[in-house]
């Protein structure tokens, strides 16, 4: 149901809002930039800026800190910045409004999930190059792929076939109406138009194959114990055995039937996740209006494209009917892999 209230249906045309899918349409579009030579993925973001970064009021926070210097395109890309995932949520302390950005681990030399990495690279797109990213999404992705009923800002005509929230007992959260674009999670889509990007993003439709293959390659192995949090917690070689990796916006793994990517969305009332086997080029993609929405995901990916070792452990998902794995140390990371 889109509004249990009044039993109205989801449908595949059901806008629904699509949280960190965002990162992944960001970097698949920002590719093109790269592809045309716009934006160089491993030069300094002090190259592209017209004053140093802790000059703009939005990130004074890290003044007197020359780290900043190493940030480039491609480490905001795959989470190697060394940020927190956002700059009020700092590892091991409660949500504070008015938390300070600053540098965790060096940039560049390890994975750690960051919200702000991917926002960080729409500030340098919009300030140091005169890129609207909006408008960028728009004509890289949103309409050669038919995405009609998709925008990273709230529009009126989206009202009329919306997806309400609901957390874990069923409370309705409603739909946030966003007004500011932010390339780590503002867009709102509905399936039907996401599986399209998706099944673009399979074929590596829009891009060179050259840029395709940069997008997909993994810059560095994952060996942090979950996704969330990334920082503070000990690493661990668990996911060596299927090389988890994070590429360009997206993470991937070695699945028994080949290269596999990935990428998931998380917010109150709003689970998704999308999976694609490169060899067959066939993809999953799951959106769900509900917090609980997660716990099915592992059983839906096993049914659909068989046996994968996807890192049910790694994402955070509690499989249904399991409650118990949510306290566990470590419960049946690869179930499909030989457990």
């Amino acid at each position: 149901k889109r509004d249990v209230a009044k039993d109205l249906p989801l449908t595949t045309d059901t806008v629904m809002y699509a949280a960190s899918l965002t990162k992944a349409a960001f970097a698949y579009a920002t590719m093109s930039l790269v592809e045309n030579g716009t934006l160089a993925l491993d030069a300094s973001i002090a190259t592209d800026l017209p004053k140093p970064l802790p000059d703009y009021p939005k990130y004074a926070d890290l003044a007197g800190d020359e780290r900043w210097r190493k940030l480039t395109p491609s480490i905001l890309l795959s989470h190697r910045t060394g940020f927190p995932n956002f700059r009020f949520w700092q590892p091991g302390k409660a949500y504070d409004p008015n938390g300070k950005l600053s540098f965790w681990f060096d940039p560049g030399t390890r994975y750690g999930y960051s919200g702000e990495g991917i926002n960080l690279l729409q500030f340098v797109l919009e300030n140091g190059k005169g890129i609207d990213v909006a408008g960028l999404m728009k004509t890289r992705l949103f309409e050669p792929f038919g995405m009609s009923r998709t925008s990273m800002t709230w529009r009126p005509d989206f009202a009329e076939n919306l997806a309400i929230g609901y957390d874990e007992n069923g409370k309705a959260l409603g739909h946030d109406q966003r007004e500011s674009v932010r390339a780590a999670g503002s867009m709102d889509t509905t399936i039907s138009d996401f599986a399209r990007l998706v099944a673009a993003m399979s074929r590596g439709a829009g891009l060179k194959a050259a840029t395709y293959r940069t997008w997909l390659t993994p810059v560095t192995r994952i060996r942090s114990l979950r996704q969330f949090p990334t920082i503070g917690l000990p690493d661990t070689t668990d996911n060596d055995a299927i090389s988890l990796g994070s590429a360009l916006g997206v993470v991937t793994f070695t699945s028994p039937q080949g290269p596999a990517f990935f990428k998931g969305g998380h917010d109150d009332g709003t689970n998704n996740l999308f999976v694609c086997l490169e060899k067959t080029k066939t993809c999953l993609l799951m959106m769900s209006n509900s917090s609980n929405g997660e716990s099915i995901f592992p059983y839906v990916i096993d049914d659909v494209l068989g046996r994968t070792c996807f890192p049910v452990y790694w994402n955070g998902y509690v499989r249904y009917g399991r409650p118990e794995d949510k306290d566990a140390a470590v419960p049946d990371r690869h179930p499909a892999c030989g457990k």
